[in-house]
């Protein structure tokens, strides 16, 4: 059944040319659409046509229609579509109202007269949906730029709506906030229809493909046939090489007259994990050192993003006297409690590092690290002394985490490197690194 109908939709803004042209199309429940097209081709007047707000709220000049649950939208106020379609846009600042999060998810609720007694159930459900239960009783003004777009996607889905738009969502969103946000959306059993102007991600989690060009439909197709089309008439619009987040080439380096590396190079690309291999005395510490910007190498050249990196031993450096404090020296709170909650440390926050046991200390400091949200992850035998369990679930933390950054681990332990890795790479003695 189609949740919506558009039928040679034209539309002009008062005064101005038509940025919408004969367009018809239908969306049926539970079907995942991406919206694509380049700066003013229309998509968010299309949205916001779906959404009931063209012609009540910008005026202009409308013809044709726009059905959204059976209801037409020239006979409808937005209003009466709440219940039906939900919005959530790329600037969240612009859309909430409350000051705390809780009240602000429960908002729409009482504004479309949800009974009185199921309306904090669906709150805790729509926080839940997004991750962000964690959030119900903060400021809204004291939250990131990806929180406050979890809790604006959350205060629409308290809804239940049966079309879900979205335009530019991830538009503020770091790279893994931004897979984690359309993980999150693919899941969802309502209709979507979301515009992006970086099509990687969401290319991966719809099934149909739209493409606006100068306000007209110039394709509407499966996933599975838009791919084809975009590589002949679009062919920035899909997916490319990862992004290289660590280029290393040709470096050497001594440590006064003992030479350590003679012309390494490396490469590390978002989205993967490479394991760093190699005899004692091979240089892999001074090559992972040099990839994170940490050493200067005497010969060849290093470009890395953001890095962080975590040394051998790395719960011998402690410096504050709480676990939380500990975690956040470099990131919020907010930030440090999740990272500790991923290491299984959260009831741990208000101990002293030193009271912790080695194991603890050591995932206190990875915890320390991911806090930060690098876009490089470096770790140095991050394996060593930890038992099996810990060796998996380290494998399973660094594989949910690889989407949005690169990660070079340098390490000896080969049958957890074949497990949680994308490629492993040797560093020889006399040979430097190869695969």
């Amino acid at each position: 059944m189609a949740v919506a109908v558009v039928d040679r939709l034209s539309f002009a803004y008062p005064g101005g040319e038509p940025v919408l042209r004969d367009v018809s199309l239908r969306v049926e429940d539970g079907e995942h659409v991406l919206l694509l097209g380049s700066s003013g081709s229309g998509k968010s007047t299309l949205l916001r046509a779906l959404a009931g707000l063209v012609p009540h709220f910008h005026g202009g000049r409308f013809s044709g229609s726009v059905a959204v649950g059976g209801i037409d939208t020239r006979e409808a106020r937005p209003s009466e579509l709440a219940g039906t379609v939900a919005s959530v846009f790329q600037d969240p600042e612009d859309q909430v109202v409350m000051a705390k999060v809780a009240n602000e998810v429960a908002f729409g609720l009482e504004n479309t007269g949800a009974p009185p007694d199921g309306i904090w159930p669906r709150v805790e459900e729509a926080l839940a949906l997004v991750g962000a239960e964690h959030l119900a009783d903060r400021a809204v003004g004291e939250l990131s730029g990806g929180e406050l777009q979890r809790v604006t996607l959350a205060s629409a889905l308290a809804l239940r709506p049966r079309l879900l738009l979205l335009d530019e969502p991830t538009s503020q969103l770091d790279p893994a906030t931004a897979e984690a946000f359309f993980e999150t959306v693919e899941r969802l059993g309502c209709a979507v229809v979301v515009s992006e102007q970086r099509p990687a991600r969401p290319l991966a989690h719809v099934g149909r493909v739209l493409f606006l060009e100068a306000g007209e439909l110039a394709l509407d197709a499966p996933r599975d046939e838009a791919l084809p089309w975009l590589a002949e008439h679009r062919p920035l619009y899909l997916p490319h090489e990862p992004e290289t987040v660590c280029r290393v080439r040709g470096v050497s380096f001594a440590y006064g007259a003992n030479a350590v590396l003679a012309g390494a190079s490396l490469d590390v690309r978002r989205g993967e994990i490479v394991a760093l291999t190699g005899p004692n005395g091979a240089g892999k510490t001074t090559l992972a050192l040099i990839a994170s910007g940490l050493l200067e190498p005497d010969a060849g050249e290093v470009q890395h993003a953001r890095a962080a990196y975590l040394a051998q031993d790395p719960g011998r450096h402690v410096v504050t006297e709480r676990v939380l404090d500990e975690v956040a020296l470099g990131a919020d709170e907010q930030r440090a409690r999740e990272a500790l909650a991923k290491l299984d440390l959260a009831a741990f926050a208000d101990r002293h590092p030193r009271d912790l046991s080695s194991g603890e200390r050591e995932r206190l400091a990875l915890a320390a690290v991911l806090a930060t949200g690098p876009e490089l992850l470096v770790l140095d035998e991050p394996t060593r002394g930890v038992d099996p369990e810990r060796k998996a679930a380290l494998a399973r933390l660094l594989r949910s985490e690889a989407p949005g950054r690169g990660t070079l681990v340098v390490t000896h332990d080969l049958p957890w490197a074949g497990e949680v890795a994308d490629r492993v790479v040797e560093l020889d003695v006399r040979e430097g690194v190869h695969a």
